[in-house]
């Protein structure tokens, strides 16, 4: 049985060349969380197919119909569109960056293929914003998705920020008075910066941030401490040096 027929929306997270034509990709999908799919005939040359495979890139928006069965790891794909054709992510190298980074940290922390429609819509519009955002917004929006999506994993830095409690215990994910007995903290500029990125609700929020590329990456990097601390075998991100190099 190839299970019922379902309409979705998905964001794709990667894709591997299987055979000589097809693909196996990872979608993030509205209606049934992340989702393995093969793609028959995609990577043909012939004039019917030139370009299919490029919609199965990480980040690309799509409209799909997809058979749904849940006892199977692998489920197929029936139609696909675009949902939503970016302007400039494909091709401006940094931004493609930032959407890789992004693309990766969901992907880390997605264990099971359950749904999450807030957590979808999120991604959704964080991409949106990526292709469209302006200098400013754009290179503070790593740090805002990577403190931000926390929160649909559970383990959100709560936002109690003050001058008395001014040092960040990455453990216990809230700020302290006094500096913590091991080195997972954050504590000055680091600290009160980390603060102003939780109070940003809106993408358009982080216009005020303004920030060097190293104070960026240094941070970027306690990010990538911060999810490993709290999320068992995340490892080391691959798009960071990336994203470290390109930002420079």
């Amino acid at each position: 049985m190839s299970g019922k027929l379902h309409k979705t929306k998905g964001i794709v997270l990667r894709a591997v060349k299987y055979g000589e034509t097809s693909l196996v990709v990872t979608i993030f999908t509205e209606l049934f969380g992340v989702q393995s799919y093969m793609v028959n005939g995609v990577r043909t040359t012939g004039k019917n197919a030139p370009g299919k495979a490029s919609l199965f890139q990480p980040m690309m928006q799509l409209e799909l119909v997809v058979y749904h069965h849940e006892l199977k790891n692998l489920n197929r794909i029936r139609e696909f569109k675009w949902g939503y054709l970016y302007k400039n992510l494909m091709s401006d190298v940094k931004r493609n960056a930032v959407g890789l980074y992004m693309t990766e940290l969901l992907t880390k922390c997605l264990k099971q293929p359950e749904a999450n429609p807030d957590l979808y819509h999120f991604m959704e519009d964080i991409l949106t914003h990526l292709d469209e955002a302006d200098d400013t917004v754009f290179a503070n929006l790593p740090l805002f998705f990577a403190l931000h999506l926390t929160y649909f994993f559970g383990f959100r830095i709560q936002d109690n920020y003050s001058a008395e409690t001014s040092c960040l215990d990455m453990i216990e994910g809230n700020f302290v008075e006094a500096i913590p007995h091991h080195p997972h903290f954050l504590a000055d500029k680091q600290a009160e910066i980390t603060a102003r990125f939780l109070k940003c609700m809106q993408p358009e929020d982080l216009r005020e941030i303004k920030l060097n590329h190293d104070f960026r990456r240094n941070l970027l990097y306690a990010c990538e401490t911060y999810y490993a601390l709290h999320i068992q075998d995340f490892g080391t991100m691959k798009t960071l040096p990336v994203l470290r190099a390109i930002l420079s």
